[in-house]
């Protein structure tokens, strides 16, 4: 009688030790990509000083990096699927040094903001191409969880270490420095990647659809633009039809989705209650911890008076728990469910930001530790595990696209949460600042920006610079709190999401 033949079972396939190698490259690369997404937090200031941007290149500045990549992964996610995804890696990581070059040299803000646009794009090849290689790289699911556990800790602690790395390079070199750091390891995976990492991509991809990845870039960037200038400036008619525009392409690109053979984006994924409330979880896990990274490190510097390098050391700890929780979350998930996982390390996130409503003016450095710490730990646990839901509900070969709907909403996650509470602590900030007793121009410049508010009152006379630096601090202080009540109330309403549509599954 014959026998049956052998079966796939993907839990006996192990991982070589060339493949955990591969891992440790891909690691680095999503490290300094999430880095390069918040280490200008403590470098505006000093940009500010030699390149005097307004207030909104201030924002396009940080902001247009998240923009720019968001918009385009899940056209990158697609292409990776086809071309492969190493080969698009490794032309990214090309791509990805020379725009560092020039934004470390730019001479206007016209020019760095260039520069960003063009590491957006770049970026926009590298964070799909890495997620999906590790889809296909570990094919066990246990061993997966862990290598994304890595790759999650590498892009939430890159993001929360950005200002340490910021804050000791300012210290020692000019801000185009935070820039150059890019270059040696995309050096290194341009030389490594090829002897560690293999090609993967989709054997039958179908057809590559221009118009969709026109429509994909059309719909994101608009809505973004008109939601960030909205909350800064109020909204006007001008805004509401950019919005317009932005919701009538992303009505088209989802019509279109529907009725193409090869679509794009694939929206039946959606309809699966564990995959969209992952990709919706990792959007609001970074959009919190963006926010607090944006106005957090401003506090530090600019109202307690720390330093870059000492600001970004204060943050530390909340880097170290964010990296630590991000790889424990494969041990969690062996011993309890994830829904239950998931939602007790965004209530935690949640009480981390409802204690920074107690922070104030004269001081709270401890405090801040504390709460960072809290939202951390539980911005790491929801990295790794909502990655690893999205990635491991479709076949390797589509990994490329999936990785892209997952790094979607974290870039838009980052995008929004310096847009929005940055915005909001801006707004506040302005409406609370004393500016009776200063000339027009110098109540303009303070009223552009924290910076530039402290800056005024430092050339003012005596007592008119105290009462504005009192003002300002006052003033962008409760402006923190509305944003961080505003930001634990989403992250509590997120966690009971989770429990409610994940718990029996």
């Amino acid at each position: 009688m014959a026998g049956k033949g052998p079966t796939f079972d993907p839990t006996e396939v192990r991982a070589s030790a060339r493949d955990w190698l591969g891992l440790v490259v891909l690691a680095f690369s999503v490290l300094l990509i999430s880095v390069d997404a918040t280490v200008l937090d403590l470098a505006m200031p000093s940009i500010s000083a030699d390149l005097a941007p307004s207030s909104t290149q201030l924002l396009w500045i940080i902001d247009v990096y998240s923009f720019v990549l968001a918009g385009l992964l899940i056209t990158m996610g697609t292409l990776g699927d086809r071309i492969g995804r190493r080969r698009l890696l490794l032309i990214g990581a090309a791509g990805f040094g020379i725009a560092s070059m020039i934004a470390a040299w730019s001479v206007s803000p016209e020019m760095l903001i260039a520069a960003r646009v063009l590491q957006g794009i770049s970026g926009a090849t590298l964070m799909p191409a890495t997620l999906g290689l590790i889809r296909t790289i570990f094919v066990n699911p246990r061993q997966r969880t862990t290598a994304i556990g890595v790759w999650g800790a590498m892009a939430g602690g890159g993001a929360a270490a950005g200002p340490l790395v910021g804050g000791w390079l300012l210290e020692h070199f000019w801000w185009g420095s935070v820039f150059l750091i890019n270059i040696p390891v995309m050096a290194v995976l341009i030389v490594v990647g090829p002897m560690v990492i293999a090609e993967a991509k989709d054997p039958n991809p179908g057809r590559f659809d221009l118009v969709s990845a026109g429509l994909s870039m059309l719909a994101m960037i608009p809505l973004v633009y008109a939601v960030k200038e909205s909350v800064v400036h109020g909204p006007t008619m001008v805004l509401a039809a950019i919005g317009a525009v932005g919701v009538a392409a992303g009505w088209a690109f989802i019509h279109r989705q529907r009725t193409l053979p090869d679509p794009m984006l694939d929206l039946s994924l959606f309809a699966r209650p564990a995959f969209s409330t992952a990709v919706v979880t990792n959007l609001l896990s970074v959009f919190a911890l963006s926010g607090v990274l944006f106005f957090g490190s401003q506090y530090l510097q600019l109202v307690l008076g720390k330093t870059p390098l000492q600001a970004g050391l204060l943050m530390l700890p909340g880097t170290a728990m964010s990296v630590v929780f991000s790889l424990a979350a494969a041990w969690f998930v062996r011993r309890w469910q994830p829904s239950v996982v998931l939602s007790i390390g965004l209530a935690v996130s949640s009480i981390g930001a409802a204690t920074m409503l107690w922070l104030h003016a004269d001081g709270g450095a401890g405090l801040f530790i504390v709460a960072f710490m809290l939202t951390g730990s539980g911005v790491g646990i929801a990295l790794t595990l909502t990655s690893d839901l999205v990635v491991g509900s479709v076949e390797p070969e589509r990994a490329g696209a999936a990785s892209a709907v997952s790094e979607t909403a974290y870039e838009l996650g980052v995008a929004l949460g310096v847009a929005v509470l940055g915005s909001v602590v801006l707004a506040i900030f302005r409406k609370g600042l004393d500016v009776s007793a200063l000339g027009t121009d110098d109540a303009h410049s303070a009223q552009e920006t924290l910076g530039g508010a402290v800056s005024v009152a430092k050339s003012a006379p005596d007592l008119v610079g105290a009462q504005l630096l009192d003002s300002a601090h006052l003033s962008f202080v409760s402006g923190m709190h509305v944003a961080a009540a505003a930001t634990a109330i989403i992250l509590f309403a997120n966690a009971v999401l989770v429990y409610r549509m994940m718990r029996s599954r």
